[in-house]
């Protein structure tokens, strides 16, 4: 406060406590005290130091490095104005401690609290990443929560630091120094406003320009203008897709169809590939039936492969399609991912869109061949591939397979499986039986290979001889005794020489007997044993076995019978008659004479 008494005073007289009284109150009357902003003017400046006169008695010095910019460049120079904080009129030295820092803070603070009060925004640049959040520098350093940085939460904040954004200030206390911020309200009221207008001319059907928000496994979200829709990863492409972030990625401006709109539940559908021609409408017009195509495989399933011919057409080779050779197992032995192929329209199915393709009708077809290199009746070898229940098949060509059935394995030897004799990779001959192209059959006997022993089982066997075999099956009503290979005999249990009702445990597989032949039927192949004749036999019950001779039928024995007795007949009628000769001779005169007499 200047003292008004002084100005009537002379100077000599004014003592050095009055002055400089005076001078203080000049200089607060002039707005220049402690602990105030005042503005100065920057008289010189070294290496460290910027010196300004705020029009006091001494100057003030600040550090150099309060007048740099992040990137270290000066934003002063010589007569430049400075608003700066004068902390104390003089320090030890006699000089003001002044601080630009300061002055920028409080003037910061001043256009806060105003903000505040106005309820404005505030711009501020991100500078770091911090516990919770970000800090933000709007003159002050302020802090950003995660929570109030967008809309939806943001998985990297550290993005962000650097750069600009408006917020506005949700909490602030000046005394603690303590600003919290919020970018999300703003983006929520921005958002309002938009939706509202995006609401009143959004219609079905619809084209319109949006920006990806958001990408999940299902599809991607795409903000329309304060409304998200949903952009269905099946509606993206009419080809293959196997995730959204394929086509798009966040941030991206895209084109897309309205496809549905509930207005109650402002739930929005789109489509991308809608605005495209679907290809499928001219796909039988491009691929017709027999035609050659090129395409990439682009899947592999266990029942074929895919092959894309163009964006949104695919055609499946089936398994069965792809090679003439029935033994693969899997069409990842012939074909991969991403190999380009070339294949044979087989159909076109455009309703359903599925196109049939097929790799092995652009090779010879070995059937075709076939009948002519292996004619009927012929011989071939190969190798076993597979064995099954009912028969073996032989690898006869590339791609042919010729199967011999369990019943063509052997003329009459019981096999019980054909994995008893066979073997994979065992060398077996066979001879042709019948060829079936149409079908691809191709049928193969082993027992072919030789002639039939029942044809000729008559001239190695005759009824009453006693032939001697191992029992290769039981059945309940006897034993099957093999008496040669191909050839089989029954004993029934009536002609089984054991009487013991435990009889199955006598007779086992491998067990030999001795039995005698008494019925042969070829015709029906079969063979009658009897065990209890060849045990007779063998004890000389002639009897016994001429009755059962007599049961059988006529013998050779009866038949030589009959004929000695026949010839025995003639000689004793012969005998007869040479006794009866004599007189007949002796009369014969006497008749010869009783003629002449007469």
């Amino acid at each position: 406060m200047i003292d008004p008494a002084i100005m009537d005073l002379p100077l000599d007289q004014v003592t050095e406590d009055q002055f400089a009284n005076f001078y203080e109150g000049f200089m607060e009357a002039k707005g220049i005290r402690e602990q105030s902003v005042v503005t100065g003017t920057v008289i010189r400046m070294s290496d460290d130091w910027v010196t300004l006169d705020i029009s006091y008695k001494a100057e003030g010095l600040i550090p150099i490095w309060e007048f740099k910019d992040a990137e270290g460049v000066l934003t002063v120079k010589v007569g430049d104005k400075v608003d700066v904080y004068l902390d104390s009129m003089e320090n030890e030295d006699g000089a003001l401690i002044l601080s630009k820092e300061r002055a920028d803070m409080m003037k910061a603070w001043e256009e806060i609290s105003k903000a505040v009060e106005k309820d404005e925004t505030v711009t501020g640049e991100v500078t770091a990443r911090v516990k919770g959040g970000l800090s933000v520098d709007i003159g002050v350093k302020a802090f950003l929560p995660g929570s109030q940085v967008d809309l939806r939460p943001v998985k990297n904040l550290d993005k962000l630091i650097g750069e600009t954004f408006d917020f506005k200030i949700i909490k602030f206390n000046k005394k603690r120094g303590n600003i919290v911020l919020s970018r999300r309200v703003l983006l929520e009221q921005e958002r309002a406003e938009k939706r509202e207008e995006t609401l009143e001319k959004l219609v079905v059907g619809q084209i319109l320009m949006g920006v990806v928000k958001n990408i999940t496994d299902y599809g991607a979200f795409i903000d329309l203008g304060g409304i998200d829709g949903l952009l269905h990863i099946t509606d993206m492409s009419y080809g293959r897709l196997n995730h959204p972030s394929e086509m798009f990625e966040v941030g991206q401006s895209v084109e897309v169809k309205v496809l549905k709109f509930d207005p109650d539940s402002q739930r929005v559908s789109l489509g991308y590939k809608q605005i495209r021609p679907d290809p499928w409408e001219e796909a039988e017009y491009k691929y017709p039936v027999g035609a050659i195509v090129r395409g990439k495989v682009v899947s592999i399933p266990d029942y074929g492969a895919f092959v894309e011919l163009e964006d949104g057409i695919e055609g499946l080779v089936h398994i069965t399609e792809m090679t003439w050779n029935k033994r693969i197992k899997h069409p990842s032995k012939l074909v991969n991912v991403d190999d380009v192929i070339e294949a044979k329209v087989l159909g076109v199915d455009v309703e359903n869109k599925r196109i049939s393709l097929g790799m092995k009708q652009l090779e010879s077809n070995p059937w075709d061949i076939v009948e002519t290199q292996y004619p009927v009746g012929s011989v071939v070898t190969g190798k076993v591939r597979n064995i099954t229940d009912f028969g073996i098949f032989v690898g006869i060509d590339e791609g042919i397979d010729g199967l011999v059935h369990i019943s063509d394995l052997s003329w009459g030897q019981r096999i019980k499986h054909p994995s008893d004799r066979y073997q994979k990779g065992d060398d077996v001959e066979a001879r042709v039986l019948s060829i079936d192209k149409d079908n691809e059959r191709f049928s193969l006997g082993i027992k072919q290979l030789t002639e039939d022993p029942w044809y000729t089982v008559h001239s190695r066997y005759f009824l009453g001889q006693v032939v001697e075999g191992p029992v290769v099956h039981r059945a309940d009503f006897g034993v099957f005794v093999e008496i040669e290979e191909g050839v089989e005999g029954l004993v029934h249990l009536s002609e089984l020489a054991s009487e013991s009702d435990d009889w199955t445990e006598q007779y086992v597989e491998g067990k030999k007997i001795r039995a005698e032949v008494i019925h042969i039927d070829s015709h029906d192949r079969k063979i009658s044993l009897s065990e209890r004749g060849a045990l007779e036999r063998s004890e000389g019950d002639t009897e016994g076995f001429m009755q059962k001779q007599n049961d059988a039928g006529a013998r050779l024995g009866d038949l030589m019978g009959d004929l000695g007795a026949k010839l025995r007949g003639e000689d004793e009628d012969a005998a007869a008659a040479d006794e009866a000769a004599p007189a007949e001779v002796e009369a014969a005169p006497e008749v010869k004479d009783a003629t002449d007499a007469e």
